[in-house]
């Protein structure tokens, strides 16, 4: 039931960060224009993003224009689209394999390699989680060394954009989804999920079937007070015969004669 618990929040959680994952690739706001100096009191904001660079005018106009040419890119901004997707698609993956290795699911149901199907899910997971974190965690630092560098304009300075934040927390959330993933997973094994019992009930060991077809089942109970001296006493060992028969007529007898009480023996014991 606990890895049953902890599957579910992995799998919402790769989800939720699969979703801040999509939103922070879309959204243009990866970089704002810093308001510093004389850029203090202004009637225009520009954005940038991954695919796109827009333009807020106090009127309300907003305007975006995407990239003309990919090519003509700065490689790392190449790259961080390159990622992002390949995180994305990753993600998706992860949730599909994730719902066929989960308990609450009926697919591959008593197979063996249903756990370990989970676990592959969330190590996708976590591989998709830390190439979401590395673009953003470079964006980020290039942010920040270029609003410091003294040689650079004020009007020509950003600040982190929302969608910076986004992905980071999403590429978290996405890796701690795939840990959960991971570690149900580790339990279901060492539990032995997907063990099933043969042949119906399973009957202690030591029972057999005899040519009469009655099965059989033999116990031995010692009495502590005949051991003597510390040795244990096989031979006064008295030995206990369950059996069971298929049929109901045989069942009904042996009821009845076992609510008989034995000739010459009081019903309470004493003799």
């Amino acid at each position: 039931m606990a890895s049953a618990a902890l599957e579910l929040m992995g799998f919402f959680l790769g989800l939720l960060g699969m979703l801040g994952t999509l939103v922070a690739t879309v959204l243009p706001y990866w970089q704002i224009s810093a308001h510093i100096g004389s850029n203090i009191v202004t009637a225009v904001n520009n954005m940038r993003g991954l695919w796109m660079e827009c333009v807020y005018q106090s009127t309300g106009a907003f305007q975006c224009e995407a990239y003309n040419s990919m090519l003509a890119l700065p490689s790392d901004l190449q790259a961080a689209r390159a990622l992002m997707v390949i995180s994305i698609v990753l993600s998706v993956l992860a949730i599909a394999m994730a719902a066929l290795g989960m308990q609450c699911t009926l697919c591959l149901e008593g197979s063996a390699v249903k756990s370990r199907v989970a676990g592959a899910g969330g190590g996708f997971f976590v591989f998709a989680g830390f190439l979401a974190l590395i673009p953003v965690s470079w964006t980020t630092h290039e942010v920040v060394q270029t609003f410091y560098r003294p040689n650079v304009p004020q009007s020509m300075k950003y600040e982190l954009g929302e969608c910076l934040y986004i992905g980071l927390a999403s590429a978290l959330i996405s890796m701690l989804g795939g840990g959960m993933l991971c570690v149900s997973c580790c339990e279901e094994q060492e539990g032995g999920r997907g063990r099933r019992h043969g042949g119906g009930y399973p009957y202690p060991v030591g029972g057999g079937i005899s040519s009469t077809g009655m099965r059989t089942t033999s116990q031995t109970y010692r009495n502590p007070t005949l051991q003597v001296g510390g040795v244990n006493t096989a031979s006064r060992g008295q030995t206990l015969v369950r059996s069971t028969s298929g049929s109901s007529e045989s069942g009904t007898h042996g009821a009845q004669r076992a609510r008989k009480p034995a000739a010459g023996y009081d019903i309470t014991g004493y003799v």
